[in-house]
């Protein structure tokens, strides 16, 4: 008795051209547009094209709105380009949430504490260099567990948020004293927060964040570390085969990755909010895993997939508003989206070979 072949089997992609790569893109997104439209029309009842309208003013409605979307654009994409080596490395870093809570902590403690006693020229570098340290310190820790005992890194970085959390709770009741609320650090004097560039005090992150993503994609493509980096992540047998200590390389790669959490915390506190809590991440540092994997750890690329995912979260805040609709619809409408996107990144990398039909030929003689 022969076994039948499978209905459909899936293979991965050679390659895939740049031109199958768009189409594919520009594909899923009509998708996802012609969907969301029967969605709005029959679920709502409003005019498809007039939600798409108001979506899009969420953004770019307003030079203030797309000064909004320009501010938390910069605050999602440096948690991408911290979590593009680790990720490149394949070590599963879902810790950004709490590295970036640990540097925003450490800044706010030096504002409240240092902010009266030293002047701004010496203060920024203390809030920088401090941040930068404690979020290495975060991301250093789960690494140096990974490479010693083979713990789980997913596991184990997942749990710090909650550690992370909690400390930020605890400091967050401490400066708050017997007041209901922490409030706006230093409100009078203003100590620790960035001045205004351009109008705005997150324009100071914004420039920062421009010069990381450069820095970031010369580190992964052009030097040694870099290398080591892409190596460790194809095969950790044939890195040590080259004479590269995984280890080393993973330690000093989570270092890395938490130091940019760390100081993504520092700007929001002090570019942004100019206050702690156990919100200041927003959730971007799991939002980001989907950055970092969309763009294949191309930080370049995690600029524009870091502007869909603004563009639809304003859209969705726009839409909610505008039509009093609750969140949960506007939140259908761009999961619509996002769903279809992400969907199309099977059809990049792999392809579906269905069963081809065959004549059976009898051999047995009567």
């Amino acid at each position: 008795m022969r076994n039948k072949e499978p209905l459909m089997h899936i293979v991965k992609r050679d390659g895939a051209t740049l031109t199958r790569k768009i189409m594919a893109r520009v594909i899923a997104i009509i998708l996802a547009l012609i969907v969301d439209a029967l969605f709005i029309f029959f679920v709502t009842g409003l005019n498809p094209l007039s939600v798409y309208g108001v979506m899009t003013a969420g953004t770019f409605g307003s030079s203030l709105r797309f000064s909004w979307a320009m501010r938390d654009l910069a605050a999602l994409l440096i948690i991408g380009i911290a979590l593009a080596p680790a990720f490149k490395m394949k070590f599963w870093n879902i810790g950004a949430e709490g590295q970036v809570l640990m540097g925003g902590v450490v800044t706010a403690i030096i504002m409240v504490g240092l902010g009266p006693r030293i002047p701004a020229i010496i203060l920024f570098p203390c809030m920088f260099f401090a941040s930068i340290i404690v979020g290495g310190i975060w991301g250093f820790i789960p690494a140096y567990f990974k490479a010693k005992w083979n713990t789980n890194e997913t596991l184990f970085t997942l749990m710090m948020n909650y550690v992370a959390t909690q400390i930020t709770l605890c400091v967050v009741n401490i400066m708050r004293g017997k007041a209901s609320s922490l409030g706006k650090l230093n409100m009078g004097t203003q100590e620790g927060w960035f001045p205004r560039v351009w109008g705005q005090r997150y324009n100071i992150n914004i420039i920062i964040v421009t010069v990381l993503t450069i820095a970031m994609y010369y580190y992964l493509k052009r030097t040694k570390q870099g290398y080591e980096i892409t190596v460790v992540g194809e095969s950790e047998n044939t890195a040590r085969y080259a004479g590269i200590s995984v280890s080393r390389v993973m330690i000093r790669t989570m270092i890395i990755s938490g130091a940019i959490c760390g100081l993504a915390g520092c700007l929001q506190v002090a570019g942004t909010n100019q206050t702690i809590s156990a919100d200041t991440a927003g959730g971007n540092g799991f939002t980001a895993i989907i950055v970092a994997w969309l763009a294949k750890f191309n930080t370049f690329t995690m600029i524009l997939i870091s502007f869909l995912l603004i563009f639809l979260k304003k859209g969705a805040n726009q839409i909610a508003s505008a039509y009093q609709l609750n969140d949960y619809a506007a939140d259908i409408i761009t999961g619509i989206i996002l769903f279809f996107i992400l969907g199309c990144e099977f059809f990049v990398n792999y392809k579906v070979i269905f069963r081809k039909k065959t004549k059976e030929v009898s051999g047995e003689n009567d």
